[in-house]
């Protein structure tokens, strides 16, 4: 007899912040996810191509070029063009920008029932 076991969907998220890290891997867990973390962008690009996650939550302290610059190769790297990017900030104006590269924004400090149906939500389109 087999038994199908549904995949259960990984999520990176790259966060500066230790504890803000833990939390939110800690809540993703709880919820079922696979999570993978990083407090760095260095080298996300390949791990991103390598992991595969279905969902990236990336911190952007500032929206510049340099703060972007993950979030935009995400988007314009061919093998991860279609992973959905989830953008944290403590930006005061991160809502007002236009962040292109971003399927979503949140702001932080943030809620974590908000947080958990963002994530659902870019799983399911």
């Amino acid at each position: 007899m087999f038994i199908f076991v549904p995949m259960r969907k990984k999520i990176l998220v790259v966060e500066h912040d230790e504890d803000i890290l833990n939390v939110v891997t800690m809540i993703l867990e709880g919820e079922g996810y696979s999570v993978i973390q990083s407090r760095t962008e260095f080298g996300m690009i390949d791990k991103i191509i390598n992991e595969k996650p279905d969902v990236v939550i990336l911190d952007i302290v500032k929206i510049t070029a340099e703060g972007t610059a993950l979030c935009n190769a995400i988007k314009e790297t061919e093998e991860t063009k279609d992973i959905h990017v989830i953008v944290f900030s403590t930006h005061p104006e991160i809502k007002s920008k236009q962040i292109d590269c971003a399927d979503e924004v949140i702001t932080k400090p943030f809620d974590v029932f908000e947080m958990i149906k963002v994530v659902e939500t870019r799983l399911m389109a």
